[in-house]
């Protein structure tokens, strides 16, 4: 521990634990109202590939366990994706740790598994050039016929509804979108694509941290700027 910060590594991804101090934010000056912040822990996790082999992850788990009810997440994305029961064990810290308490920077690139992660969380950032893709699992088993069947089918029924609950739920595909992406369809997005479809909910841009519906407004208008010069 140096300076409040912790760092925690395993293969893939690097914890970092700081301790923030109290702080107060001014509120009425004339009431001398303040909203107080009280001292919290902020944990922030570099994702890469979802592909652990080794036990490093325990530590990362773990340290991520130790967190209290007034601290929070932030998820650092680049990523290609990997393992989906790697995923689910960050969904799993998520809602045991974490809930409503998370917040997600698409640094660049999140694909499969780590298209899901970044859809985890309840604050979604991204970049103006940060994009993103969904499609379907890939698995295979061995054993008896029988056992390969009922394995198969209890795993697809399962990552299905987790798929499902994760980005059909909160409207980030429709129903139709999802159906053909669990037979093959992928589906890329940028940063305006995110925007439009709620998945990002702020966009960093210029040095300032912008909603998602002022970032809309901005390239639209930088379209109709671009028309009236290309017309004069």
């Amino acid at each position: 521990m140096m300076d409040g910060k912790k760092e925690l590594s395993s293969e893939q991804h690097t914890l970092y634990i700081e301790v923030v101090p109290e702080k107060k934010r001014l509120i009425d000056r004339e009431k001398s109202i303040y909203e107080v912040i009280p001292k919290h822990k902020r944990y922030r996790v570099y994702i890469g590939k979802f592909f652990e082999l080794k036990k490093g992850l325990h530590s990362l788990f773990n340290g991520l366990r130790e967190a209290s009810n007034n601290d929070y997440l932030e998820l650092m994305i680049n990523s290609g994706g990997g393992l989906v029961n790697e995923g689910q064990q960050f969904y799993n810290i998520i809602q045991e740790k974490f809930y409503k308490r998370t917040i997600a920077y698409l640094d660049n690139m999140g694909y499969s598994m780590g298209a899901l992660l970044f859809c985890m969380a309840d604050k979604r950032v991204v970049y103006e050039y940060s994009d993103l893709m969904f499609h379907t699992y890939s698995h295979g088993s061995r054993g008896k016929g029988g056992e390969v069947k009922s394995y198969v089918e209890h795993t697809s029924k399962k990552l299905e509804k987790f798929f499902y609950d994760i980005v059909v739920k909160k409207g980030f595909l429709t129903k139709k979108e999802f159906k053909k992406m669990i037979i093959g369809q992928d589906y890329w997005m940028d940063s305006r694509e995110l925007c439009k479809r709620g998945i990002a909910t702020h966009v960093i841009l210029e040095g300032e941290e912008i909603t998602a519906e002022e970032y809309l407004k901005r390239i639209k208008k930088k379209k109709k700027s671009q028309k009236r010069e290309e017309t004069i």
